[in-house]
């Protein structure tokens, strides 16, 4: 029983992590332009943040948050902000990046970039407030019905114990597997294809520009 929801957890995490996204798309960045170390550091600042949220919900002080409306749309405003300000800093790279280089310059860069926008992430704070608590709290976890896009079809196809330590330990090695496999295959097809480096930089910054977008109107409509 151990195992199986250890193995659950594993799944749960990686579903989570995978979807494209604000946080893949800084991986992606950081990964083909500055090598594979910068990639897993970046993708260790998305999965810290997480730590930290679970920290705080194991605390209670998460749920403090949707006692006070006005906190979500500060933080849409917030974080559109900060994404809009990397999507410009990737155009940049997309444009002066001529191929792979593996450059480590700044190495806590991604770090921080990812740290930032997850801690100011209305949509990872709200898993924490409902997902993220049901991890904690004794019971059962409906695993699947939670995967972006897919959940509807997957319901009660891995249904598992809660609050279990080997669910949460599988959790977090889920993202931990995800972001150094994602980085690494990265790193391998920017070394096979000279061209991949701009190319993924230039995504990251639609990416991340398109999600900066998305926040700030979200920020703003719940001010109005």
């Amino acid at each position: 029983m151990s195992l199986t929801t250890a193995l659950a957890g594993v799944v749960f995490g990686i579903a989570l992590a995978a979807p494209p996204g604000p946080m893949n798309a800084i991986i992606a960045e950081e990964s083909v332009v500055r090598g594979f170390p910068a990639g897993v550091r970046a993708g260790f600042g998305a999965m810290t943040a997480d730590v930290v949220f679970f920290v705080l919900a194991l605390a209670g002080a998460v749920a403090v948050i949707d006692q006070y409306p006005a906190v979500r749309p500060f933080l849409y405003l917030v974080g559109g902000v900060l994404m809009l300000y990397f999507a410009v800093g990737a155009a940049r790279e997309a444009t002066s990046a001529a191929s792979f280089t593996g450059e480590n310059a700044d190495a806590s860069r991604g770090f921080r970039k990812t740290f930032a926008i997850s801690f100011t992430n209305p949509y990872q704070i709200g898993f924490w407030l409902t997902v993220g608590v049901g991890l904690l709290e004794s019971g059962t976890l409906d695993v699947f019905s939670h995967v972006p896009a897919v959940g509807a079809s997957l319901e009660d196809v891995l249904v598992v114990q809660t609050g279990s330590p080997a669910l949460l330990a599988g959790f977090f090695g889920g993202i931990a597997i995800w972001i150094v496999v994602y980085p690494a295959a990265l790193v391998a097809a920017g070394r096979r294809v000279d061209a991949f480096a701009p190319v993924v930089a230039a995504g990251s910054a639609a990416v991340l520009a398109g999600f900066g977008l998305l926040f700030l109107g979200a920020g703003t409509a719940g001010f109005i």
